[in-house]
């Protein structure tokens, strides 16, 4: 069974995880390209960050950055061993619950142009294609999302 909790972005399983997605979005877009947090700006007061497991392995990760009016949907990443298990799922519903405890009406999301799964995925979860948000910039490298909660 999966189960999502709080998590300290800096343990081990964790770190190695977003070490694994740091990599992948750096071999895959230019680095102005890569928005993604480091373990210390995961720690901010501003995050709350989150792991999935299942037992004791760590298969997932994602974090709510809450600004000013939105939450925005941060450092998704399955692990290959829970790729195919609602991994992601269960974590962009936690991140979801979590905007709405906060009282969040509108989740905003950035991700990278040729990864289809999340795409998918953001899409069953009702999130549309917007324009770009915060300091982001037009980028042929980047698709963004908002969902109204």
């Amino acid at each position: 069974m999966i189960s999502v909790a709080l998590a300290d972005p800096k343990a081990e399983g964790p770190a190695r995880l977003l070490a694994q997605s740091h990599a992948l979005m750096n071999a895959l877009f230019p680095a102005d390209a890569c928005h993604y947090l480091d373990l210390d700006a995961l720690c901010a007061d501003h995050i709350r960050f989150f792991a999935a497991r299942e037992e004791a392995e760590i298969l997932g990760t994602g974090a709510l950055a809450i600004k000013e009016g939105y939450g925005e949907v941060k450092s998704m990443f399955t692990a290959e061993a829970g790729r195919g298990k609602g991994v992601a799922a269960a974590v962009l519903r936690m991140i979801e619950d979590t905007a709405r405890d906060e009282g969040l009406p509108l989740l905003r999301l950035e991700t990278g142009t040729g990864l289809d799964a999340a795409h998918r995925l953001y899409g069953r979860f009702g999130f549309e294609i917007c324009g770009p948000f915060g300091d982001y910039a037009e980028s042929p490298y980047s698709i963004f999302m908002e969902k109204t909660l």
